[in-house]
């Protein structure tokens, strides 16, 4: 079903919309792919938080035209799934996820930061860890110093403690 005019400009608004408030986008192409394959890819990516959609090419090149994604323009060719997230990693993960238990979706391209990535670079993303992850990692490492000196100091006391009744 071919869209008319009124309803391909709504679709460019939304995808130029989302697109300017996301981080990433990820292409991948999904020939082969059953319907419900796709629902539970289109599942797994709302839990996320990423927008997930099936575009015509035209229309997202001239969504992302003036975006930090349009360096991605050259890559949308054939049928293609477009993930944007305002995560870093979310799209690039979600799509890297579903790829890794189905042969079928192959990831294409993407963009970060203004940078086209191709699909190693897009595996690359995919393997940060989520910034809560990071996070946590950070904590930990600042955690660590602070407990161990505070172990230090504690068998200190002890030692102390068992020397002083013995004098």
């Amino acid at each position: 079903m071919s869209l008319n005019r009124n309803e391909k400009a709504t679709v460019v608004a939304d995808v130029a919309a989302q697109a300017a408030k996301s981080q990433t986008l990820a292409l991948a192409e999904y020939r082969g792919l059953t319907v419900a394959h796709l629902d539970v890819l289109r599942k797994q990516a709302r839990e996320k938080g990423v927008y997930l959609h099936v575009l015509k090419n035209t229309l997202a090149r001239r969504a992302v035209a003036g975006t930090p994604f349009e360096v991605a323009s050259d890559a949308m060719v054939g049928p293609l799934i477009y993930g944007f997230s305002e995560d870093a990693v979310a799209a690039a993960k979600v799509i890297a996820d579903f790829a890794k238990g189905n042969d079928k979706l192959v990831l294409k391209a993407g963009a970060y930061a203004g940078k086209a990535l191709d699909a190693e670079g897009l595996k690359a993303l995919a393997s940060v860890p989520s910034k809560e992850v990071l996070l946590s990692q950070l904590a930990g490492l600042l955690k660590s110093p602070v407990q161990r000196t505070a172990a230090v100091l504690a068998a200190l006391a002890k030692k102390r403690e068992e020397a002083a009744p013995a004098a």
